[in-house]
C-alpha cells in the first residue's frame, strides 16, 4: 500500500509534469529550441539567477550553521520563539517576502532612507535578489543541521579538549566532518529553491535585462505571449542545470559520508 501510494504521488506531481514539459518543447526543431533558450537575454538571465543562487546559497550555509549552532547549544529567553520563527519563510507567501522586502529598502523605506546615501542599494538590484532568497531558503539549513547538532555526543568535545585541542580545532576537526553531509544537503535545497523563486524576486528586481532579469521572469513572460515551447525551453534548462547540481551534490555527500565512515 505504502509502495502504491508513493509511485501514485510521484507520477502525478512529478513524472507526469515532467514528461508534459519535454513534450511541449519537443515540438521544437533544435534551431528554435536554441533560438529561444540561448540568445544573449535569455543567457544574461541565466546569469544572474544562477550566480545569485549560488551566493544566497553560500551565504545561507554559514548562517545556517551559526543559527543552528546557537539554537541548540545555547539557553537564552524566548529560545523557542526564535526557533519559530526559522520557519516562517515557509508559512510566508513569498510575494509578500518579497513586498516586506521592497518596502524596507527602497529609497523611501525605513531602512533604504539611511542606506541609499551611503551607497548602498538594497532594492531593485542584485543584491535585493540575494537578500530575499537567502531569506527564503535559510529554513532549509537549519533544519537540516539542527537534528544533527542535537544527535552530536559531547563526551567527544571534551575528549578533545582534555587532548588539548582549541575550540576551533575541535569545531573544524571533530565537528565539522559530522555536519558535511549534512551541510552539503541543506546547500543543494537552497540553491535548487533559489533557482525557481519567482514570487519575492519579482518585488525587489527591476527586470532591466542584462543586469537584475532572472530566468523565471522570461518563462511567466512567455507564457503572458502564449508561447508555451519557448517557456518550456527556458524551463528545460534550468530543470536540466538544477539537476545536474543535486547529482554533484549528492555524488560529494556520499563520498564525504563513506570517508567519514573510513575515518570512524
Amino acid at each position: 500500500m505504502s509502495l502504491g501510494f508513493t509511485l501514485v504521488y510521484l507520477c502525478l506531481l512529478v513524472v507526469i509534469p515532467l514528461i508534459a514539459l519535454f513534450t511541449k518543447a519537443s515540438s521544437l526543431t533544435l534551431q528554435q529550441f536554441i533560438a529561444a533558450a540561448w540568445t544573449e537575454r535569455v543567457r544574461a538571465a541565466y546569469f544572474v539567477t544562477f550566480s545569485s543562487s549560488l551566493i544566497a546559497a553560500i551565504a545561507d550555509t554559514i548562517l545556517g550553521l551559526m543559527l543552528a549552532w546557537v539554537l541548540v547549544r545555547y539557553d537564552f529567553p524566548f529560545k523557542r520563539l526564535f526557533d519559530s520563527l526559522v520557519d516562517l519563510p515557509f508559512a510566508l507567501p513569498t510575494a509578500v517576502a518579497g513586498l516586506v522586502y521592497s518596502s524596507l529598502y527602497a529609497h523611501n523605506g525605513w531602512m533604504g532612507q539611511f542606506l541609499l546615501p551611503l551607497g548602498i542599494k538594497l532594492a531593485y538590484s542584485q543584491s535585493a535578489i540575494i537578500l530575499v532568497l537567502t531569506f527564503i531558503g535559510l529554513p532549509f539549513v537549519v533544519r537540516t543541521v539542527q537534528p544533527v547538532l542535537e544527535s552530536l555526543d559531547a563526551d567527544v568535545e571534551e575528549a578533545a579538549a582534555c587532548l588539548g585541542a582549541s575550540r576551533w580545532q575541535t569545531f573544524t576537526r571533530v565537528l565539522l566532518p559530522s555536519l558535511y553531509p549534512a551541510l552539503i544537503t541543506g546547500f543543494a535545497l537552497t540553491f535548487a529553491r533559489a533557482i525557481g523563486e519567482y514570487g519575492s524576486v519579482v518585488f525587489v528586481s527591476s527586470n532591466v535585462p542584462g543586469k537584475t532579469q532572472i530566468a523565471p521572469f522570461l518563462i511567466i513572460q512567455r507564457l503572458e505571449e502564449f508561447k508555451y515551447a519557448e517557456a518550456t525551453a527556458v524551463a528545460i534548462v534550468l530543470l536540466i542545470a538544477s539537476f545536474a547540481m543535486l547529482i554533484v551534490i549528492n555524488a560529494l555527500e556520499r563520498r564525504t559520508q563513506a570517508a567519514n565512515s573510513a575515518a570512524n
